[in-house]
């Protein structure tokens, strides 16, 4: 059931016990959405617990520092920025994937898998959503509040270059701005630093870039053994996932991490017209216009071919 930004208010009001989850490969938006709305609950005297079915990075540790969060049963299950329950992983996706009552989400390919969803497509990140739940609940954005929220909004956004960022993003951000959110650090933090290993991983990666479709379509793959050669790890290639695309004349840039199990994590970035959630969604995966992804379980040959099947469609049906 669709429920609005008021609805999700007063539900949050009305209960207590939460345990909120995030999504598997946590972003700035799913932490920063997940950690603003577990302090925001937690200042009123609610119990919230956050957990994940991957680790959080370091650069998310400002977010739970002095965060005192309840041992406790959970009472309810809140997803967010998780528009299906197999990004919970699969740990999470058998414990809660069919108990979650409520999903906070922005993308427009979730599948209602919640009994309440409050779903926002128009909105470019969950962390703007839980911006305007907070505000709809008169809890007040503390500068930590307002940080968590400003690094789900801008990573979300690609520090507002990318074509989901809207008119509100923009009031959003400043607004969290002027209630303290530290934005020159975050900045910094996650679009002016690089790490050794990750600049190594990139020097690899885009020494392996191929072009497709007359250069249309632009490829980096990540394997195992970069990984082990550059000291890097599955947590550092989030930034290379842009990287593509910012070429000249590439539409659809494509970042293919190759999995511990097998297969590989593909990670779309489109220009223009292009629907990356057209691409990602004839392989089973999901996202946004701008942005999506979606796993392929084969090989690096079967899973690049599988991959351009899809991106030639899309192409094509921009040439009509």
């Amino acid at each position: 059931m669709r429920i609005d930004i008021r609805q999700t208010a007063d539900f949050l009001l009305n209960n207590d016990g939460f345990l909120l989850l995030c999504h598997v490969s946590p972003d700035g938006d799913t932490v920063g959405s997940a950690a603003a709305l577990a302090r925001g609950l937690i200042s009123i005297g609610k119990k919230v617990r956050i957990i994940c079915g991957d680790k959080f990075t370091k650069e998310y540790d400002f977010m739970f520092e002095g965060l005192e969060m309840s041992d406790f049963e959970p009472e309810h299950i809140v997803a967010v920025d998780v528009a299906v329950p197999k990004l919970l992983g699969e740990e999470y996706c058998a414990l809660y994937g069919d108990r979650v009552e409520l999903c906070i989400d922005h993308h427009s390919t979730n599948d209602l898998y919640a009994r309440k969803v409050c779903l926002e497509p128009d909105s470019a990140s969950a962390a703007e959503v839980v911006y305007l739940i907070l505000r709809q609940m008169n809890i007040k954005i503390t500068p930590i509040i307002a940080s968590c929220l400003y690094t789900g909004v801008s990573t979300d956004t690609g520090c507002f270059r990318f074509s989901n960022t809207t008119v509100r993003t923009f009031q959003i951000a400043a607004e969290l701005a002027a209630a303290g959110a530290d934005y020159y650090n975050i900045n910094q933090a996650f679009f002016e630093t690089k790490t050794k290993t990750y600049a190594a991983l990139e020097r690899l990666a885009l020494e392996g870039m191929k072009f497709f479709f007359d250069d249309r379509c632009a490829v980096i793959t990540v394997t195992r053994r970069m990984y082990e050669k550059t000291g890097s790890d599955e947590t550092e290639t989030a930034k290379l996932s842009n990287l593509p695309r910012q070429i000249e004349g590439v539409k659809v840039g494509v970042m293919m991490r190759e999995l511990k199990d097998g297969g590989f994590k593909c990670s779309i970035r489109t220009h223009g017209d292009i629907d990356a959630s057209n691409i990602a969604g004839r392989l089973s995966g999901g996202g946004h216009a701008g942005a999506a992804a979606c796993t392929i379980n084969a090989d690096k040959e079967q899973a690049t071919s599988m991959l351009l099947d899809s991106i030639r469609i899309e192409l094509d049906a921009d040439e009509i």
